[in-house]
């Protein structure tokens, strides 16, 4: 048996289509196929049933098992013995949402680079969903996420508490609510309850924010005036600041964004249930998996970062 048929096996069962997964990993479709056949004959039992549609035998659902575990200790041994020898080489495969990785990398990885010139970095940029996934295959080595249910297989490493802010320009709140505004901002300095801004436009998020800011919505039997819908915060946060339209900004994307920050945007804390509304953000990665010194690092310059963003101020009424 050779590892790299099970690695090969392993790829083919994510797309379960021997043309697709062997231009994935630019090999021949005959040679994946002959790997596939080189583990049957190895085993002594079918792993895929190939007709009417590819699928794994239950004697695959065991090998892709055994082969996941298999390939992380192998990956552990090589990182264990790059730590010996203190290579300092290798490659740091880092995941999050565009949002996070916008605001957090070019903040550390200059000093990530500087000490670790050798180490190869590949990101991945997708919802915290599709990066839990990732992990727990194997192939990503760190990810940002927002938390939900934890699992066992995971190690969870809290970064920073995201609170989540409604940023409306004070000439919209004037356009809306007129001789109202100055009472409005008054009793949500300390916290913006929906209900109370259910005529304004707003920009709405297809994304775990988006999931809670509609629980609020919710919780104030409002349907909300949409705008536009994206799953990208950067851009409701340009929106909002042209006071074309209120919009919902995490704290980490406002703490970025800081010194670019109209004057004239009021900055409210959203409530959920009479809370501040807040996403805790984890970093992640597999619980069995060894951590080689440039991840260790990388891991150290992405906390420190985090945590210092989380301490800026930025609640403002105009």
């Amino acid at each position: 048996m050779e590892l790299v048929s099970l690695y090969y096996f392993s790829e083919l069962a994510k797309d379960l289509h021997m043309t697709r997964t062997a231009e994935r990993l630019y090999i021949s479709q005959q040679t994946l196929s002959n790997h596939i056949a080189r583990l049957e004959s190895y085993y002594g039992t079918p792993l895929l049933y190939r007709k009417p549609a590819m699928s794994l035998t239950p004697a695959g659902e065991y090998v892709l098992s055994s082969a996941k575990t298999i390939l992380n200790e192998e990956a552990n041994l090589k990182a264990i013995l790059s730590d010996i020898e203190q290579q300092e080489r290798g490659i740091l495969r880092f995941g999050a949402s565009t949002l996070r990785m916008n605001t957090s990398l070019p903040h550390i990885l200059p000093q990530f680079s500087e000490r670790f010139p050798q180490v190869e970095i590949r990101l991945t940029d997708t919802i915290s969903s599709e990066l839990t996934e990732l992990v727990l295959d194997g192939e990503l080595d760190l990810a940002l996420t927002v938390s939900r249910k934890a699992d066992p297989r995971l190690t969870e490493d809290r970064m920073m508490d995201d609170q989540v802010y409604l940023c409306v320009a004070d000439s919209l709140l004037q356009e809306y609510y007129g001789d109202e505004a100055e009472s409005l901002k008054a009793c949500s300095a300390n916290g913006a309850y929906l209900g109370n801004f259910s005529q304004l436009p707003f920009c709405l998020l297809e994304n775990r924010i988006g999931e809670k800011i509609y629980e609020c919505f919710a919780e104030a039997q409002i349907k909300p005036r949409s705008y536009i819908t994206s799953t990208y915060t950067h851009i409701s946060a340009s929106i909002c600041f042209e006071r074309l339209a209120a919009a919902f900004i995490p704290h980490v994307c406002l703490a970025e964004q800081r010194q670019e920050i109209p004057e004239d945007i009021n900055i409210f804390p959203l409530l959920y249930n009479g809370q501040p509304l807040i996403q805790q953000v984890n970093l992640i990665r597999l619980r069995d998996r060894y951590l080689p010194r440039p991840i260790r690092y990388f891991e150290d310059l992405l906390s420190g970062y985090l945590r210092a963003v989380e301490q800026v101020h930025l609640e403002r009424i105009v």
